[in-house]
C-alpha cells in the first residue's frame, strides 16, 4: 500500500463507501466526559486530481436521522428542534469548494457545510493514507480528517446550565472524517 503523495493513476472519479466509512463526531458533555457519535447513512462523490490535486472535488450529503450516539434517547433530542431539527433539514451537507496541498501527503479541503439550513465555510486538514487494490479488483484510496466548529454558528444553540457550573453540552465540536473512496472511473 502506497502513502506517497498522490500520482496521475489516481484521478479520477470515487463513490465513498458507507460500509468502510466514519463520519463522527465528538462532543463534550457536562463538562467532564466526551460523547462520541456517528452518522450511518450517507453518500459522497469525489473527483480526484492526482497531478493537480487544487482540481479536486468532493460533495457529501448526511442523512440527519442516521445520527448514532449509543443512546435512543440522546439520538432522538439530537433528531429534534433543539440541536438537528431533522424535520425541516433532513440533510446535512458538504459541498468542496477548493483543495490545497499542504504537505506530501497533507491536504486542506475548504467547502460549505450545511447543518440545519445554515451553510458557513469550512476548511478540513485532510492526510491521504494511501491505495490500495481490493480483493474485487477495486482501486481503494484513504483518507483521514478532523475540525472542530462551533455549532451555534449553524444554530445549534440548545443547552442546560449545570449546578456547579457550565453547560450541559459543548459549544466546540470535533467532526471525524475516516474515508475509503472506491475509483469509478
Amino acid at each position: 500500500m502506497s502513502t506517497s503523495a498522490p500520482t496521475a493513476e489516481l484521478t479520477g472519479s470515487y463513490t465513498i463507501d458507507p460500509a468502510h466509512t466514519r463520519i463522527g463526531f465528538v462532543a463534550r458533555h457536562a463538562m467532564v466526559t466526551k460523547v462520541r457519535g456517528a452518522f450511518n447513512e450517507f453518500e459522497g462523490t469525489a473527483e480526484l486530481d492526482g497531478e493537480n490535486p487544487e482540481r479536486s472535488s468532493v460533495r457529501v450529503t448526511i442523512k440527519a436521522a442516521s445520527i448514532d450516539t449509543r443512546n435512543s434517547q440522546r439520538d432522538e433530542h439530537l433528531r429534534g428542534n433543539d440541536f438537528l431539527a431533522m424535520q425541516d433539514h433532513p440533510e446535512i451537507t458538504f459541498v468542496s469548494t477548493s483543495v490545497k496541498r499542504t504537505g506530501e501527503t497533507a491536504f486542506d479541503v475548504t467547502g460549505d457545510l450545511t447543518v440545519r439550513g445554515v451553510t458557513r465555510p469550512v476548511t478540513i486538514p485532510f492526510t491521504y493514507e494511501g491505495a490500495a487494490q481490493d480483493p474485487f479488483g477495486n482501486l481503494r484510496v484513504g483518507l483521514e480528517g478532523s475540525v472542530e466548529i462551533n455549532r451555534k454558528d449553524f444554530g445549534v444553540v440548545w443547552n442546560a446550565p449545570l449546578e456547579t457550573g457550565g453547560l450541559l453540552v459543548s459549544e466546540k465540536v470535533t467532526l471525524e472524517f475516516e474515508v475509503s473512496a472506491i475509483k469509478q472511473s
